[in-house]
């Protein structure tokens, strides 16, 4: 079994607004210079992200296609969200994201990032596919993300 990435971060906003950076404004804080679907001559016009179980998460680029990064599996705000992670059009099974939004006693939220399922993609491409996660998270969860959600 490949172990899930798991990242955990307290921003200042409540539970409401964090969720709503982390979904709704997915795209003016997430990457999508280095983290993102467009191929050469393509540029990213904006992310979408669909707000409902069944709803997609995709990037529309200037030639107006589109590259699809998911499907939207629990819809629960503001506290929970699944999400059916893959990212690219290659004839593989989906991986699976699960951001969870904790209230604190103190103010602000907690926020966990789970990324697991690996083993659906074999022993080979699921490692290599975690050992890549691993080291993007950090920038995408942890510094972009947490900025803008305070």
């Amino acid at each position: 079994m490949i172990d899930p990435i798991t990242r955990t971060i307290t921003v200042t906003k409540a539970p409401e607004d964090a969720f709503r950076v982390f979904t709704a404004e997915m795209g003016s804080w997430w990457p999508l210079d280095v983290h993102g679907r467009a191929e050469d001559g393509q540029k990213t016009e904006r992310l979408v992200f669909e707000e409902a179980p069944g709803g997609r998460i995709y990037e529309v680029f200037s030639d107006g296609t589109e590259g699809l990064w998911g499907t939207i599996t629990a819809w629960e705000p503001p506290r929970r969200l699944v999400i059916d992670w893959k990212p690219n059009d290659e004839d593989r099974p989906p991986t699976e994201v699960e951001v969870t939004f904790e209230a604190l006693e103190t103010g602000g939220t907690r926020v966990t990032l789970e990324h697991r399922g690996w083993d659906v993609l074999g022993p080979e491409l699921g490692a290599r596919g975690r050992a890549s996660y691993a080291s993007g998270w950090p920038l995408v969860f942890d510094d972009r993300f947490a900025a803008a959600a305070g």
